[in-house]
């Protein structure tokens, strides 16, 4: 799984997001110890982005093969992105302590309350990366850098259609 560019309309979308505080439909995945208005303030989100840079990508290890996860069923209750692995929407990644895009000290990459298997994975996946010339942002073990990146001062508005993903 990984997430890379992001144009900058849907940056900006997600920044307005942010800043609607009644908004909170997916507070209890995704934020639910955490206060959206400090969202800025404690570095989950922040703008301009490097994923504008197209530097930038969301990343966690799966197996392979990959297993198979059940889809998404409307309407289906919200889990804590910090609930044990087991109690959580599946999806098919390695135990990394937390779910993917979880704004919680849990999801910093050396919190020391994650430890064993999801501990393990997290420092794999950044001696990977960083052995490939990336730079993990510590508040989320799954961000990552281009340590050299090409453009560092230009955000990229190139329109992403769903035609051109095949």
């Amino acid at each position: 799984m990984a997430h890379c560019y992001r144009p900058v309309p849907a940056a900006d979308d997600f920044v307005a997001w942010a800043e609607r505080p009644d908004e909170q439909q997916m507070k209890a995945e995704f934020y639910p110890h955490v206060d959206k208005a400090r969202l800025f303030e404690d570095g989950y989100i922040g703008a301009p982005t490097a994923h504008s840079r197209g530097s930038t990508l969301d990343l966690t290890l799966v197996d392979v093969p990959a297993p198979t996860q059940p889809p998404y069923v409307p309407g289906q209750p919200l889990v804590a992105c910090t609930a044990p692995r087991a109690q959580r929407f599946p999806d098919n990644s390695v135990d990394m302590g937390t779910g993917f895009d979880c704004f919680d000290t849990r999801a910093h990459t050396a919190d020391p309350a994650v430890t064993g298997t999801a501990r393990e994975n997290r420092m794999l996946l950044r001696r990977l990366m960083t052995g490939a010339g990336f730079v993990n942002y510590d508040r989320e073990w799954w961000h990552y850098r281009l340590r050299d990146e090409p453009y560092p001062d230009t955000y990229f508005d190139a329109p992403v259609a769903r035609s051109s993903v095949r």
